[in-house]
C-alpha cells in the first residue's frame, strides 16, 4: 500500500464557499488553506448559521462540521473586546484542542482573534491566568467550564454564539447536568448550534431546552463509501484477533485503525500484534489524560502504525491521510460500520475496510449489505501471506520535551534547534506538537538517536531541555 495524500478537511464538491455573505478577507483565507467548496453539511448549516439562527446539525464524524460552527462563530465577534463571545462545549480535551486548532487557523483574516482552551487533566491556575488576560473564543470540556464558572475566572456576560460539539457524546458521557448550568449562566438572546453524530431521545430534551426555534438539517453516513476498497474475512473467535495480524502483515498499511466492540478487546488485540513484531497502541476510556493524548500524538504523527480503539473512545478524532480501518468486531448498527469505514479514502486518497466476521455476526453484515444495497465480497483468511521485509513498523519516533506553550516554545525553535546545531536534515523532521507543557516532535527512525543528542545536548530557544523518547 502507499500513503494517501494527507488533508484536514473531507472531501468537498458542494457549493464554492463564496456563495456565502463571507468577508473577502475570510474568502481570501479559505482559498490559502485550499478550501473552495463546501461540504454537504457547511453547505446545509452555513447559511442559517451566518444569519444568527439556532441551528440543530446532525452528521459523521469527519464531515466538515468543525469547520461549519467556527466559520459561523467567527463573524460574531467584536475583536476590540477582550470579552468571551464565543464557547464551545467537546466532549473530551483532545477534541477540543482540535476545535481549537481549526478555529485558529480560520482566524487568520481576522486581526488577532485569540482562542483559549479550557479543559480538565491539566492544572487550572495557568487556565486562570490565561482567562485574566482576555480571550474571544473558548473551548472547552463541561466540567472545566463549570469549575471557572464556579471561580468567576469565567464570565459569559458578552457570549454570542454557544456550541454543543458531538452533542451526543456528551451525553453518554453524563455532561447533561453541566451542560444545563452552563446554559443558565449563558445570556438568554445568544446563539446555540448543536452539532451531533447521532440523535438519542435525550438530545431532543436538550434542544427543547437551549434552543429557540431552531432550523435542523441532517446529513446522513454515506452508505457508500466512494473509494473505499471492501473486504470481509470468515473468522471463528479464536482466529480473530491473530487475523489481524495477518491482514497487517499481508497489506501493510502505513496508518491503520483497528475497532473493537470493548476495551477488553483492545487490550488483548494490542497485546497479540506486540507479541507478533507489530507496534500498537490501545485508545479507550480506563487511560489517563497524559497517555491518552500521547497515543493520539504518536498515531497521528506516524510513529506508531496501528490504533486499536472502541468506538466511543474513538469519537471526534479526525487522522489525515488514514489508509486502512479494520472491524475486528462487526459492529451492533449498520450506521456505525459505515461512521468506522468512513475515517479512510477521505480527499480522493484510496482506503481499504478490512472486516472479521464469525458466523453470529452475520445478521449484522447482513444489515450492512442492505443499508449499502449491495453484498459484501468475502475473501479467504488463507490467502492473506507475510509480504515485505521484517516486522510492520513505523517509519518515524516521537521525541517528547518538557517544555511548551507556557515556555514560550514555538515549532521554528524546534526545528532549528535540530537543523542548526544539531545538523540534521529538515526533511527527516516530521509533525510538531505543542501543548501547554510538554512538546512532541516526530523524527525519521534512523536519526532518532542523533536528534535526542541534539535535544538533550543543544537548547531550544536558548535554553537547555531535556527530551526523551516517547515509547510503550
Amino acid at each position: 500500500m502507499t500513503e494517501p495524500a494527507a488533508s484536514d478537511t473531507p472531501a468537498a464538491t458542494g457549493p464554492g464557499f463564496d456563495t456565502l455573505a463571507l468577508p473577502p478577507a475570510v474568502l481570501a483565507n479559505l482559498q490559502a488553506l485550499g478550501w473552495r467548496s463546501m461540504t454537504p453539511i457547511q453547505a446545509a448549516a452555513l447559511p442559517p448559521a451566518l444569519a444568527g439562527q439556532d441551528l440543530i446539525a446532525e452528521g459523521p464524524t469527519g464531515s466538515g462540521k468543525t469547520a461549519a460552527f467556527a466559520l459561523a462563530l467567527l463573524q460574531r465577534l467584536e475583536l476590540g473586546r477582550p470579552d468571551v463571545q464565543a464557547l464551545v462545549l467537546c466532549p473530551t480535551r483532545e477534541l477540543a484542542e482540535q476545535v481549537a486548532q481549526e478555529t485558529r487557523r480560520l482566524a487568520r483574516a481576522g486581526d488577532n482573534t485569540k482562542v483559549l482552551v479550557l479543559c480538565g487533566g491539566t492544572p487550572i491556575q495557568p487556565q486562570t491566568d490565561s482567562l485574566a488576560h482576555g480571550a474571544h473564543v473558548v473551548v472547552g470540556t463541561p466540567g472545566r467550564i463549570v469549575d471557572h464558572l464556579a471561580r468567576g475566572s469565567l464570565v459569559l456576560d458578552a457570549l454570542a454564539v454557544l456550541v454543543l460539539d458531538e452533542a451526543d457524546r456528551m451525553l453518554d458521557m453524563g455532561f447533561a447536568p453541566d451542560i444545563a448550568t452552563i446554559g443558565s449562566r449563558c445570556p438568554p438572546g445568544r446563539q446555540t448550534l448543536l452539532f451531533s453524530a447521532t440523535w438519542p431521545e435525550g438530545l431532543a430534551q436538550l434542544s427543547r431546552r437551549f434552543l429557540r426555534t431552531p432550523v435542523a438539517v441532517k446529513v446522513a453516513a454515506q452508505a457508500t463509501a466512494g473509494k473505499i476498497r471492501q473486504r470481509f474475512y470468515q473468522v471463528d473467535d479464536s482466529q480473530r484477533l491473530h487475523a489481524v495480524g495477518q491482514l497487517l502483515a499481508h497489506w501493510r498499511p502505513a496508518r491503520t485503525l483497528a475497532f473493537c466492540n470493548t476495551k477488553l478487546q483492545c487490550r488483548d488485540l494490542v497485546d497479540v500484534l506486540r507479541a507478533q513484531g507489530i507496534a500498537a497502541l490501545a485508545l479507550h476510556g480506563d487511560l489517563e489524560q497524559r497517555d491518552r493524548d500521547q497515543v493520539l500524538v504518536r498515531f497521528a504523527n506516524r510513529s506508531c502504525p496501528v490504533l486499536v480503539a472502541t468506538d466511543v473512545a474513538a469519537r471526534g478524532l479526525d487522522i489525515a491521510g488514514l489508509e486502512a480501518v479494520v472491524n475486528v468486531d462487526i459492529s451492533a448498527e449498520a450506521e456505525q460500520h459505515i461512521h468506522r469505514i468512513g475515517r479512510t479514502g477521505r480527499a480522493d486518497a484510496d482506503g481499504w475496510a478490512f472486516s472479521l466476521a464469525s458466523l453470529d455476526e452475520m445478521g449484522r453484515v447482513g444489515r450492512i449489505e442492505q443499508l449499502q444495497g449491495a453484498e459484501v465480497d468475502w475473501f479467504p483468511l488463507d490467502g492473506l501471506t507475510p509480504t515485505g521485509q521484517g516486522p510492520v513498523q513505523a517509519p518515524m519516533v516521537t521525541l517528547q520535551i518538557l517544555g511548551g506553550r507556557k515556555e514560550k516554545i514555538r515549532r521554528g525553535d524546534v526545528l532549528g534547534a535540530l537543523t542548526g546545531d544539531g545538523g540534521l536534515p529538515a526533511a527527516a523532521i516530521g509533525k510538531i506538537d505543542i501543548n501547554d507543557f510538554s512538546t512532541y516532535v516526530a523524527v525519521e527512525r534512523a536519526i532518532a538517536p542523533k536528534a535526542l543528542r541534539a535535544l538533550n545536548e543543544g537548547k531550544v530557544k536558548g535554553k537547555k531541555v531535556k527530551a526523551r523518547v516517547v515509547e510503550g
